[in-house]
């Protein structure tokens, strides 16, 4: 008698995310950061992580350092790469939502319709939309990389808050002007909206 006969599949379903919910005791939640360049965006996404970290909620960021140089390293700047890249970026973080994992995102994602779509793919009940207001006179006083510079210069094309629009979000979950608040303010601020929001009870 084959080995083969021995074996009895008693799992007729794959896991669940609620599965995963529990194992991880958290909720998964995409908290998408969205705002100029410059703006305060990486900064307050890695300062919510650690303190979700110290409270023993899983999480992972997705910004433009760990995606422009892998997933979407064949993405250029253009229209139709700028929707190609969030809507993998979107496509990702669904992944990591329905492991129970909750997921930072910290892109420009300028216009309503670019997040909209990514909150259609994600789903409106998981994606948590912050809106990082700094200004654009504080965010070019900010920029190191000289891009702002380059942008009024006409150096670089479809620049966001410059040659390109940026759409304001019109409901976000919360909204954060990083010239006005210290970190430790928004951080807070951040927690408040969003701690209730993962607690697997």
């Amino acid at each position: 008698m084959s080995n083969e006969n021995n074996i009895y599949p008693i799992f007729d379903k794959t896991l669940q995310r609620s599965d995963r919910e529990k194992l991880l005791k958290q909720r998964g939640k995409m908290i998408w950061f969205t705002g100029l360049s410059g703006s305060g965006k990486s900064t307050l996404a890695i300062a919510l992580e650690r303190e979700l970290y110290e409270r023993g909620v899983l999480c992972q960021i997705l910004d433009g350092d760990n995606i422009r140089t892998g997933i979407n390293n064949n993405l250029g700047f253009s229209e139709a790469d700028r929707i190609e890249n969030i809507r993998r970026i979107a496509e990702v973080s669904k992944l990591f939502v329905n492991c129970g994992v909750v997921t930072i995102a910290a892109f420009i994602s300028p216009t309503t319709a670019i997040r909209n779509m990514a909150k259609q793919i994600i789903g409106e009940d998981d994606f948590m939309e912050i809106y990082v207001s700094t200004p654009i006179e504080e965010c070019e006083r900010r920029d190191v990389k000289g891009l702002y510079a380059k942008a009024r210069k006409g150096e670089i094309a479809n620049f966001t808050g410059i040659s390109s629009p940026f759409e304001a979000p019109e409901n976000p979950a919360l909204s954060l002007d990083t010239s006005v608040l210290p970190i430790e303010e928004s951080v807070k601020q951040l927690l408040d909206t969003i701690l209730p929001q993962i607690e697997n009870k």
